[in-house]
């Protein structure tokens, strides 16, 4: 089978490889459309891992099930969350899914840019779901961002009301602003260097966007808050500078999210003094779970979140290594999918 084999992100080479065997407890997907996540295309991230197939936002067909498998059936559309907790430790027992040991250790193969991919029991048992011919293969690989998304609002206990700005108008943080739209908040102000994704924003639900570079974003936020500043602040741009100036955008007592991972050498000071008396909070959310993946399915399904007007660009599977190019380095893109026809 083809797949796209990322040796660095200036060197994915599309190769042969075997097509995976399977247990019984394992199935056999073939991919149809795999969307590109935002780590993906972070080379600290990815480079003590390569050579590796990417790609974990795979949909696609069951083409084989093992002799014991009673969840799918063969022709079955499916979605399958590549890391999956074991909801038996001591993290699971507490609701913290994303810190399971197992979490991060589950993985489909070889990846999701590939034209098959194995699912291993695990993964099968707690995560894989199954969506109906109204939900597109395409739509379906942003249920795992969208997964992403829910769990970072909730864990900010987002108040019917509240007013939130957005730092970061790539995938995710169109995402966070669709879901925040939906939720009921009163102000949604989204800002990013690219004036290209805030006209998305706007489009998607933002009341207010902001190009730093042409306007003053504390200004703004001030304005549009009764001098307060914002209830939420979610950080979804991967850098230090985003989150100093999301603490200065945030008012008393508001919450500020951890939502994208900087480089690991990468540290900011903080005055905890200035911390203790305006009771920001802190709220780090990484990933996903179960609970959020079966919760963005029934909002994709019943078009409350209409993630297909995310997309931007589809490149089909052989073309992987310009599809992470554009993703990467083109400004005027939000989502990008690889398909395999």
């Amino acid at each position: 089978m083809k797949a796209a084999v990322y040796y660095s992100l200036d060197n994915v080479l599309i190769e042969d490889l075997p097509i995976p065997k399977i247990s019984s407890r394992e199935i056999l997907v073939k991919m149809k459309a795999c969307g590109i996540c935002g780590s993906d295309l972070m080379e600290w991230y990815q480079k003590t891992r390569s050579p590796m197939v990417p790609g974990h936002e795979p949909t696609g067909i069951v083409e084989k099930i093992g002799s014991k498998v009673e969840e799918v059936e063969v022709g079955d559309r499916v979605f399958v969350h590549h890391h999956v907790a074991c909801l038996t430790c001591y993290y699971c027992r507490h609701g913290d899914y994303t810190l399971c040991e197992q979490f991060t250790k589950s993985h489909l193969e070889p990846g999701g840019f590939a034209e098959y991919f194995r699912v291993p029991e695990e993964n099968l048992r707690t995560d894989t779901l199954k969506f109906p011919n109204e939900i597109s293969f395409e739509e379906a690989t942003l249920i795992e961002l969208l997964g992403c998304c829910i769990r970072a609002v909730n864990k900010c206990e987002f108040q019917l009301s509240d007013s939130a700005v957005v730092v970061g108008a790539g995938s995710a943080g169109i995402m966070v602003t669709m879901l925040l739209q939906m939720f009921g908040a009163t102000q949604i102000i989204v800002t990013d260097f690219v004036n290209y994704r805030l006209e998305a924003a706007k489009r998607l639900g933002a009341d207010t966007v902001v190009n730093p570079e042409t306007g003053s974003l504390l200004d703004v936020v001030i304005k549009e808050t009764d001098g307060r500043g914002a209830d939420l602040v979610f950080v979804t741009a991967p850098n230090i500078n985003g989150y100093l100036a999301g603490l200065e955008l945030c008012r008393k007592g508001g919450t500020l999210c951890i939502f994208a991972p900087t480089q690991p050498e990468d540290f900011m000071r903080l005055n905890l003094n200035k911390l203790l008396f305006s009771e920001i909070s802190l709220v780090p959310s990484y990933s996903t779970s179960h609970v959020e993946t079966s919760i963005a399915i029934k909002l994709i399904q019943a078009k409350k979140i209409d993630v297909k007007r995310m997309i931007t660009h589809r490149f089909p599977l052989s073309k992987t290594a310009e599809a992470l190019q554009v993703a990467s380095k083109h400004k005027e893109c939000i989502k990008v999918v690889v398909l395999n026809e």
